[in-house]
């Protein structure tokens, strides 16, 4: 913003000035380093805020702007900021503001068009370069790194772990493909985002599947039930599931010739974390089931397998597509849960672990259908990281 003393700025540097989510996320998965500028009050951005190994979040209130814009003091209150910056909001008016002021200091700031709630808004879709009997479309939720997966043969589609914010995205993308969406495939009962089985049963005839397992935590609605070793047909390629507790009880991982869908149980960086579904007073004996998972039920996968986690954190290293993915092998040798006793295992995924995912009571309620919850509330409720892993 100028003064009544200063021309403003050409239209097309304005538009320089802002930065499409899309755009950030490239930036983020590059490892470019910049400022996180983020003008909201101190409660949201300590909710949740923008971060990434290369990059610093610093919040100051779009208040401070006002004030420093009728002071002549911007430059004061920016003076220990790292260029570039990239400012944002909750929606992106306040922190357009902010920039304008600093634009006009001569500072190299860019604002997040739309805002935070574009930033939760943003899927990525990318086709997975795998050696399976179908299409594999990974879809990447940055804001979160959580992963869902469509899965396409013969024109039909199965979509796992799909989250309800997406839901119209991915008939969508069926509809694209010309394939009848068959199965929503939920691999546990979430902790960390609303789970779209339920929203895709009900705009489409797409069959809601959910582990066996969820029965005994309390499912409240209507789902076909799997366990280890059943199948789901889609065209001609067959979908078979993996009993792999520990990050919860009902966990199932999914195959598909060379690929393995592991929803929370195994990570890039990590294993899934064992407290969510019983607390501090369970976690011990669901490390005890996770090792067992690790070391024995995934034994017979060979280290050529593909795996496809459900999430991903800023110390997850991409593909050159942009793909999360990488060989069982890979994550056997690097991963210290995989040389590790069953003590050291416990201990070490038991201890020192991130804050528990907000709402995360909450959000298992709606999951299991005992709770209903509207789209504004499902979508406050998920914001934020997942932090269902134990990372490494």
């Amino acid at each position: 913003m100028t003064d009544g003393n200063e021309p403003a700025e050409p239209a097309a540097e304005r538009e320089q000035a802002s930065i499409e989510p899309e755009a950030l996320a490239d930036r983020l998965r590059s490892g470019d380093e910049f400022t996180v500028l983020d003008v909201r009050d101190r409660d949201e951005f300590e909710r949740w805020h923008l971060e990434g190994e290369e990059i610093e979040a610093v919040q100051i209130p779009h208040m401070k702007f006002i004030q420093a814009q009728a002071t002549g003091g911007v430059t004061d209150l920016v003076d220990d900021l790292e260029e570039p910056i990239v400012a944002v909001c909750g929606r992106g008016a306040a922190s357009a503001h902010a920039v304008d002021l600093l634009r006009d200091a001569g500072l190299d700031a860019s604002n997040l068009a739309g805002g935070m709630d574009a930033w939760a808004d943003l899927s990525l879709a990318r086709e997975l370069a795998v050696d399976a009997p179908a299409t594999v479309v990974q879809y990447d939720r940055p804001s979160s790194g959580c992963l869902a997966y469509a899965i396409y043969s013969d024109g039909e589609a199965a979509v796992i772990d799909p989250l309800r914010a997406f839901a119209d995205r991915y008939v969508d993308d069926a509809a694209d493909r010309g394939a009848e969406l068959r199965y929503a495939v939920d691999t546990h009962v979430h902790a960390d985002h609303v789970s779209g089985v339920r929203a895709l049963a009900e705009r489409t005839d797409a069959e809601p599947i959910v582990p066996e397992g969820a029965t005994d935590r309390g499912l409240a609605f209507d789902a076909t039930t799997l366990s280890a070793a059943d199948e789901l047909e889609i065209g001609s390629a067959t979908l078979t599931a993996l009993s792999t507790p520990g990050h919860t009880t009902e966990s199932l991982s999914y195959r598909l010739g060379d690929v393995l869908f592991t929803g929370d149980t195994l990570f890039l960086e990590g294993v899934g974390r064992p407290d969510l579904e019983r607390g501090d007073d369970g976690a011990s004996e669901a490390a005890r089931r996770l090792y067992e998972t690790l070391h024995e039920r995934l034994e017979e996968i060979p280290d050529e397998t593909t795996i496809a986690p459900g999430h991903y954190s800023d110390v997850a290293d991409p593909r050159d597509d942009g793909t999360y993915t990488a060989r069982l092998g890979s994550l056997r040798d690097r991963l210290a849960a995989f040389s590790m006793d069953e003590a050291a295992f416990v201990e070490h995924a038991t201890s020192d672990l991130p804050p528990r995912p907000s709402n995360h009571e909450r959000i298992v309620a709606a999951n299991l259908g005992r709770e209903d919850v509207d789209a504004e509330t499902a979508f406050e409720l998920e914001l934020g990281p997942n932090n269902c892993a134990v990372a490494e």
